[in-house]
């Protein structure tokens, strides 16, 4: 609602005893200045006090000309609104727009009171706008963490340099985008409900949650859970830049993150997403595609878990030692113990693709490596040569850009000129890099280039050119 206060609405009340007061003394001041003006005219000096009184009277108006402008200043009557103060922001901005850089920022101010305005003056001096702040309070001192908008012109140094100098300690910056622009009470609740819908969720909330850090599955009695101090306890361990939290399904789940400590305030917020997908249990989304291969026949394009492992040791019988031996890169005879944790969602996604009698005929995973994220792909060799590979590896792609990953690799032999060819089909810039025999082949997955990608789910995405892979 504007308030507006129009002159009418602000005028004094007229009454008439005002106005008969006023009469009385003009009457009064006119008899006044009548009996003056005859002493005065009839006296021996008249002309002398006539000048000298029009003389006082210019100089009394004059005087009170000067004291009216000095002080008239005054606060206004009651019901008429003070004028608008201007926004010191406006004064100090740019008089034209400049181009702006989202920053995140993290820095440690003493818990005293001022600590906090001595850092937003110092962004206001360099015209730094501040659009979000979470505040982790420690045992000495408190973490303040600043979503920014500053001038492309200003470089990270010259952020830390100024926070520094207004008392800020351990001060860590980096580039952020337009998906931090999500307050954190919705991103956290956006990230539990991925959560709860796909178990395989958990590594990428946790990653989104934390920052850039490495997420690493130990399973119970694996030698990797033994060397890193068997399960987690239910509470968890915080050690500075490494948090330990108890993975339901067994063992623990290990987050790293060097460059920056954990405050107990994350720790707070990832403990309970794990809570969370112990309660909800085993579950990965139903959906599922139907795709017309180019001979006519149909197969069906779906997730898979653990309770797909019989169907894919049936697979694996089926397939000859020289696809075995291209996927996994070892013994043939190691290939079927790979699959228990292959097919787990705490270690990312799996495509599975069924006949229209429902055997299992290829599989397409998206693992989860630290920072990293791995593609592999095995078709039975009856099926291979149709298009299977490029469909699955298009998808996992897909998902990969959706979990916001910068890239995606493939290990395999030199000498497998068809997955060469199926990541070449992806249209995204590729490295190559050949050890002895083993080729790894890394797609950057840039904004640009992935927007060609078709989503998960895309059914139409098949064409007749990808038919003999």
């Amino acid at each position: 609602m504007t308030n507006v206060t129009s002159a009418k609405s602000v005028r004094r009340p007229h009454h008439w005893r005002r106005d008969l007061v006023e009469l009385a003394a003009l009457f009064t001041a006119v008899a006044v200045a009548d009996a003056l003006a005859n002493m005065i005219a009839h006296g021996p000096d008249g002309a002398f006090l006539l000048v000298a009184s029009a003389v006082a009277l210019i100089a009394t108006a004059m005087f009170h000309t000067w004291w009216a402008r000095r002080h008239g200043h005054a606060p206004p009557p009651p019901g008429i609104p003070a004028p608008p103060v201007p926004d010191a922001r406006e004064s100090t901005a740019p008089s034209e727009p400049v181009e702006t850089t989202l920053w995140r920022m993290r820095t440690t101010v003493r818990d005293e009171p001022g600590s906090l305005a001595a850092l937003c003056t110092a962004f206001a001096a360099r015209h730094v706008d501040i659009l979000t702040l979470q505040t982790h309070p420690l045992a000495e001192g408190t973490v303040d963490e600043f979503l920014l908008r500053a001038p492309s012109a200003l470089q990270a140094k010259d952020l830390t340099r100024e926070i520094s100098a207004a008392g800020g300690s351990g001060t860590w910056i980096e580039r952020a985008d337009a998906h931090d622009l999500v307050d954190t009470p919705t991103r956290v609740l956006g990230l539990a409900t991925r959560t709860a819908l796909d178990a395989a969720e958990l590594p990428l909330s946790l990653r989104q949650l934390l920052g850039r850090c490495t997420i690493r599955s130990r399973p119970a009695g694996s030698l990797a859970g033994r060397s890193a101090g068997e399960s987690a306890p239910v509470e968890g361990v915080l050690d500075g830049t490494e948090m330990r939290l108890h993975d339901p399904h067994g063992g623990s789940i290990i987050v790293e993150r060097p460059y920056l400590p954990f405050t107990p305030t994350e720790f707070a917020r990832a403990r309970a997403l794990v809570e969370l997908d112990a309660r909800l249990g085993p579950r990965i989304p139903r959906g599922q595609d139907v795709l017309t291969l180019p001979e006519g026949e149909e197969i069906t394009v779906r997730r898979a878990d653990r309770g797909d492992l019989d169907a894919a040791l049936a697979m694996h019988a089926r397939c000859s030692e020289r696809t075995l031996g291209l996927r996994y890169h070892g013994p043939v005879g190691d290939a079927d113990r790979y699959l228990n944790h292959l097919l787990s969602p705490r270690f990312g996604r799996t495509l599975a693709v069924e006949t229209e009698s429902g055997r299992l005929v290829a599989l397409g995973h998206l693992l989860w490596d630290g920072d990293e994220t791995e593609v592999a792909l095995i078709v039975e060799d009856a099926w291979q040569r149709r298009g299977i590979g490029s469909e699955l590896l298009g998808r996992l792609v897909a998902l990969a850009v959706e979990a916001r990953c910068g890239s995606v690799y493939a290990v395999t032999q030199a000498s497998n000129t068809g997955m060469v060819a199926t990541m070449r089909d992806l249209g995204l810039p590729l490295d190559y890099q050949i050890d002895e025999g083993t080729l790894v082949i890394t797609a950057r997955l840039e904004p640009t280039a992935a927007r060609g990608l078709p989503p998960y789910g895309d059914a139409h995405w098949f064409g007749h050119e990808q038919a003999d892979r």
